[in-house]
């Protein structure tokens, strides 16, 4: 009764707002022409390509390798849509794509009604719905497919014509549910949000590194590297494990660039998302996304930033010629990441690296596979004296604060903390975990100078970002 009131209200909302079937009236903005005319093209560039594919295009037509939907679901109830996302599913060949763009939060037209009974949901809320979603049995013995998220951001068209963060597209992918290869999870982004990375965990680590950084050191290695890059306004850097954004502001306020950070938890991005909307930048955008997956244009970024976040790739190699291809002539690449020392590991050690699903190389391996991909001026240092005394001052300082941080988060935390960071120092002092920094160029086309703004890199021992915060 319930879902058929509500199916009711909506075609009577959409009766009202149809009697012209402009685009103004389909789009409930007296801005609709000129939004339409700069979006289109946003839009269409997030999708995967199409040439010989079957596309059925929601609400609109008829096409079963891409499904289209824009602004559907947010006039659905959830039992609607939970129903919806199980149909469409189904319909998709494997490996096939979803997109779909909806209002969040809040309306973003401007134009009056008499009432409204759009739903507008949180993207966390779409984020539980869609991956939820499964197609087959495993007590059956069926495959069991599901969605993985392979991009979600918000449309950077209302970002700068409005300030409005509200409008956010989504592109999912059908895969199969693998629980063996992501630690007991359907998804290696569901471990990362509901192991290592929980809306919880998150910010009681931002309350031991600072505002807008969930990393070891927070804002001064963050300075001290990219001051290395000499960025420019109006230069673009995409941020590879953006986390909660502090970089990418800092970036942004500081040096005039447009930032794209990109990060495979949805609890970070989500929290990023929020603090955007504080720190009132049109330069910063974020987006739920797999860099592994994700598709951008070649020559597209001056910079690519990366903080210890490719220690969860196997293929590193694949990602590093992405990273190639995707900056301009004369771009520049810096990246930190958790290391490793020559084998024999320590059975400590080894587990540790199971546990956490990480992929580590030693820093020389990681030079090579720079030089490999075609990288010039490649520079890589063993950054791990710098981070063991990170380590001590937090240590240091989170046992000097116990009182305060135990008024916010509870004694499990706190030990929990400081537990945590002895290992990593005893990781570290016994030669099994060792801490990169790597520099390198793209090479600049003939006729042209690449500056690179770098010097030789010096033992820096100021305190700094480090992403694995275990």
């Amino acid at each position: 009764m319930a879902e058929a009131a509500a199916r009711k209200t909506m075609s009577e909302f959409w009766e009202e707002h149809s009697r012209t079937a402009t685009v103004e009236e389909m789009m409930l903005d007296s801005s609709a022409e000129v939004i339409t005319q700069m979006e289109k093209p946003e839009i269409l560039s997030m999708l995967p390509a199409l040439d010989w594919k079957e596309v059925l295009e929601l609400g609109a037509g008829i096409g079963f390798d891409l499904i289209f939907s824009n602004w559907l679901f947010m006039y659905l109830t959830d039992v609607e849509l939970v129903d919806v996302a199980r149909r469409l599913l189904s319909w998709l060949r494997p490996g096939g794509y979803l997109f779909f763009r909806e209002s969040c939060f809040y309306q973003s037209g401007n134009v009056k009604r008499n009432f409204n009974p759009t739903v507008y949901r949180m993207p966390a809320d779409y984020n539980h719905i869609l991956m939820s979603t499964v197609d087959g049995s495993e007590r059956e013995g069926d495959t069991v497919w599901g969605f993985e998220i392979v991009m979600s951001k918000s449309v950077q068209t209302y970002i700068k014509l409005k300030k409005n963060q509200n409008q956010v597209c989504w592109l999912l992918q059908k895969i199969v549910r693998d629980r063996s290869a992501n630690q007991g999870y359907d998804t290696f982004q569901q471990f990362l949000d509901n192991k290592q990375y929980s809306r919880s965990s998150i910010l009681r680590y931002e309350k031991i590194f600072g505002h807008g950084f969930v990393s070891s050191g927070g804002l001064l290695t963050t300075k001290e590297f990219v001051e290395m890059l000499s960025l420019a306004p109006g230069q673009s850097v995409l941020d590879i494990g953006c986390g909660i954004g502090g970089s990418d502001f800092y970036m942004a306020k500081n040096y005039g660039v447009e930032v794209l950070g990109v990060d495979l938890s949805s609890n970070m991005v989500e929290i990023a998302m929020e603090r955007a909307v504080t720190e009132n930048t049109s330069l910063v955008q974020f987006e739920i996304g797999d860099a592994t997956k994700r598709v951008f244009g070649e020559n597209s970024f001056d910079v690519i930033y990366s903080r210890d976040t490719i220690l969860h790739i196997a293929d590193k190699e694949e990602l590093l010629s992405k990273f190639y291809a995707w900056l301009k002539p004369g771009g520049k690449l810096l990246i930190t990441d958790y290391c490793c020392g020559d084998v024999p590991w320590s059975p400590h050690f080894q587990e540790y690296v199971r546990q956490r699903g990480y992929i580590l190389h030693t820093v020389p391996k990681y030079r090579k596979l720079l030089q490999d991909v075609g990288f010039v001026s490649v520079r890589a240092e063993d950054r791990t004296q710098q981070f063991m005394d990170i380590l001590r001052v937090e240590l240091q300082r989170v046992e000097r604060n116990q009182a305060e941080f135990l008024q916010e988060f509870s004694e499990e935390d706190y030990h929990y903390i400081v537990d945590g960071w002895k290992e990593k120092m005893c990781r570290s002092e016994r030669g099994d975990q060792r801490w990169g920094l790597f520099y390198a160029e793209k090479a600049a086309e003939p006729g042209t100078r690449s500056v690179s703004g770098v010097g030789p890199l010096i033992e820096s021992r100021a305190a700094g970002e480090s992403r694995p915060v275990d």
